[in-house]
């Protein structure tokens, strides 16, 4: 309606207005409405192939922002600040190191790479594509860090079994008076978690409300059930599953059943898999679980009842990897 009323009122040829309805139609998920708007324009401005870089982006085809930008540099449009953010944050999503090394080159020619949102998503690039060593360089090279660098590279190292560094340097970033999110604490119970650190993984997480007054989300919990069932305190898992302000999902309670399994707990895990079943609780991990347990215990006919549950049902693995362990 609105795109029709600029027709008709002659405004087509507004380059910002034009601008704002691919913007629009980017946002709305019309991506061949943008495209086409874009590719009718006459005159096009910076923001016109920055609106539609950022649109592919947001909308996880990172091959076609890559894509995009090379277009740019092709019919040599330029770039500015607001395309390399959307590039990079496009070859993190993607896992393109080579791109974002060059991106980051051509940031560096144009003394872009001192800008602190380009500082920020060069950080989270070079973590997401395992070049921890890079990220840290780029991340010492920042004027002002804020919690998105600082969140980037500490995931980074607990990602890549780098406890102690994470945990070091999320003490660094409180005592630099940075507030942690969500993000922050999800990586330093992943650090607990690989490290074996249960005791500080539960203090870390209590501090979420007490120090923070924030509260856990599901992967927090499911991170915490995670790393008390891998340490075979499934008690205090199951607890805290009990505790938990909101129902749980199938990670966390698929990390429960993995603990369960990795320590032989069969008649804890029959005990929660039969409130899960009787719940219309149909996820193929649970039965998966449950089958494997009563196959490595012996009991080969539960075990087959599970599998044919599973036919009956028509549950079918998912392709990719499991929230747990299998």
């Amino acid at each position: 309606m609105v795109h029709g009323f600029v027709i008709k009122s002659g405004f087509d040829a507004n380059i910002p207005l034009v601008n704002a309805l691919i913007a629009m139609y980017g946002k709305c998920g019309s991506i061949a409405m943008a495209e086409a708007l874009f590719e009718g324009m006459t005159v096009r401005s910076l923001v016109s192939w920055n609106t539609m870089v950022a649109m592919y982006e947001q909308h996880g085809d990172a091959v076609e922002a890559i894509k995009f930008f090379c277009r740019m540099l092709t019919e040599k449009v330029g770039f500015d600040c607001v395309t390399l953010v959307s590039v990079l944050s496009a070859c993190a999503r993607s896992g393109a190191l080579d791109t974002g090394k060059s991106v980051h080159e051509f940031a560096r020619n144009h003394g872009l790479d001192t800008d602190a949102r380009v500082g920020n998503v060069l950080v989270d690039m070079y973590a997401k594509c395992g070049e921890i060593s890079n990220a840290r360089e780029v991340f010492d090279s920042l004027r002002v860090r804020g919690v998105v660098p600082w969140s980037a590279l500490i995931s980074a190292y607990a990602n890549h079994g780098e406890s102690a560094e994470a945990l070091k340097l999320f003490s660094l970033m409180k005592t630099e008076g940075v507030r942690p999110n969500s993000f922050t604490f999800t990586a330093v119970l992943v650090a607990c978690g690989h490290s074996g650190l249960v005791d500080e993984g539960l203090k870390h997480f209590d501090s979420i409300l007490t120090d923070y007054q924030m509260s856990p989300t599901l992967e927090h919990y499911a991170c915490m059930v995670d790393m008390l069932g891998r340490a075979g305190r499934l008690v205090e898992a199951y607890e805290i599953i009990r505790g938990m302000s909101m129902r749980p999902d199938k990670c966390v309670w698929g990390a429960f059943l993995g603990g369960c399994r990795l320590h032989g707990n069969l008649e804890l895990a029959e005990f929660v898999a039969k409130d899960l079943f009787q719940s219309g609780s149909n996820d193929v991990t649970f039965y998966i679980l449950m089958s494997n347990m009563y196959f490595e215990a012996g009991m080969l006919e539960d075990a087959e009842r599970m599998r044919k549950a599973m036919e009956d049902m028509e549950l079918k693995k998912t392709a990719g990897r499991s929230a747990v362990n299998q």
